[in-house]
């Protein structure tokens, strides 16, 4: 019998926001980026924008 290869886990690297992440998030809110765009210019799950847009109480998402 041959063996399965199982994918390897990709390990989570955490980031502590700074300053200059929080000012890019809400520059972003104030011109309507897309959540998609902004994740992948930050290097940030959608989840984690999300959720720190609702601490600073800015808006993500406008276009639907």
């Amino acid at each position: 019998m041959a063996k399965k290869r199982t994918a390897a886990k990709r390990r989570i690297s955490r980031r502590a926001w700074t300053r200059n992440d929080f000012q890019e998030l809400k520059k972003h809110s104030k011109s309507k980026t897309p959540v998609v765009t902004i994740s992948r210019q930050m290097k940030r799950t959608p989840g984690a924008l999300r959720q720190q847009a609702r601490k600073l109480g800015i808006r993500l998402g406008h276009r639907r």
